[in-house]
């Protein structure tokens, strides 16, 4: 099974969720519901991990963190490693007990998180486990009504600050917020069989592709071709700077020198990740090679000519 892309920064945010194997069970009793709970609150402190908002399913979980110090796998790989000895010491079990690795959905926090908020708490009345979310007791959805101190270890202040400034109006003001239906859309988009990779704003989608396209990574993690540029998108960008068609941008003329031809074949490699023989066959090219020369050439020349850098650069920000 090929590794999920996992995208970690300094303060990111997620959407996290697995499920148990063939859809088994991984919570069965008020114990282990219990049990995970405290699991989360101890291995947060230990990991200086922010929960925001979770859910426990009797199949499955979800949970909204976010990581200040860009350790999501690790507290990850801590959860899931801890409960699942829990579990087969408890049932007698043996071997592994979720389907796989976590799911993760990188959020913008500015434009999502509030959405995600009660989409999580949401899930037990989606699923007909209750017809109040106060009546659900595996949710961190009392923790956020709650005027004593249960839940005081969740990075809840910060969600209810957003939705509003006045400290004593923040528990109504996410009761208003929550009995609110969670939009078609994002119902739509989690309904999905592939999820997202990122979840939010254009710019901040655009912002995580810029830093997170590495196309050497493209065996071993298949997922991040997501985060390429599209191909005709640099063609346009190149001809844009070039001023030129795109129809002189594919033409090759025996003898005469190309440069944006040239550079369009170098941006396609790096920013959208495609292979020797898609560029060749789009640029007509017979051979690999001729492709590989083509990029190694322009590498080669970018560190002695400034111009032609600084028309590349010119390529590059018209992208992002």
């Amino acid at each position: 099974m090929a590794r999920p892309l996992r995208i970690q920064y300094p303060d990111a945010w997620y959407h996290v969720m697995n499920r148990g194997r063939n859809r088994a069970k991984i919570f069965c009793s008020r114990e282990d519901y219990t049990a995970f709970i405290e699991l989360l609150k101890n291995a947060s402190s230990l990991w200086k991990v922010r929960i925001a908002a979770y859910c426990l399913m009797s199949n499955h979980y979800h949970l909204l963190v976010q990581t200040p110090e860009a350790n999501l796998s690790r507290y990850m790989r801590h959860i899931n490693g801890l409960y699942t000895q829990y579990f087969n010491r408890t049932y007698k079990s043996d071997g592994q007990l979720f389907r796989g690795r976590y799911k993760s959905i990188v959020i913008d926090g500015d434009s999502y998180l509030l959405e995600l908020v009660r989409y999580i708490h949401h899930n037990p009345l989606n699923a007909g486990l209750a017809k109040r979310l106060e009546d659900y007791s595996w949710s961190s959805h009392r923790a956020y009504i709650s005027k004593g101190n249960e839940g005081k270890w969740m990075h809840n202040d910060f969600v209810l600050s957003i939705l509003e400034e006045n400290k004593s109006k923040r528990r109504q003001a996410y009761i208003d917020f929550v009995k609110q239906e969670v939009p078609e859309t994002l119902i739509a988009l989690y309904e999905k069989k592939k999820l997202p990779l990122l979840l939010g704003a254009k710019d901040f989608i655009n912002d995580i592709k810029q830093k997170y396209y590495d196309k050497t990574r493209i065996k071993e993690v298949p997922q991040v071709k997501e985060l390429f540029l599209d191909k005709l998108q640099i063609e346009k960008a190149v001809c844009g700077v070039y001023q030129i068609e795109v129809a002189d941008l594919l033409k090759s003329r025996r003898g005469n020198y190309n440069e944006a031809r040239n550079v369009a074949i170098y941006l396609i490699r790096k920013y959208a990740g495609a292979s020797l023989k898609d560029i060749g066959s789009r640029f007509d090219m017979k051979s690999f090679s001729s492709v590989s020369s083509v990029i190694v050439r322009i590498k080669q020349v970018m560190d002695r000519d400034k111009d032609l850098r600084q028309r590349i650069t010119a390529v590059e920000k018209l992208l992002t």
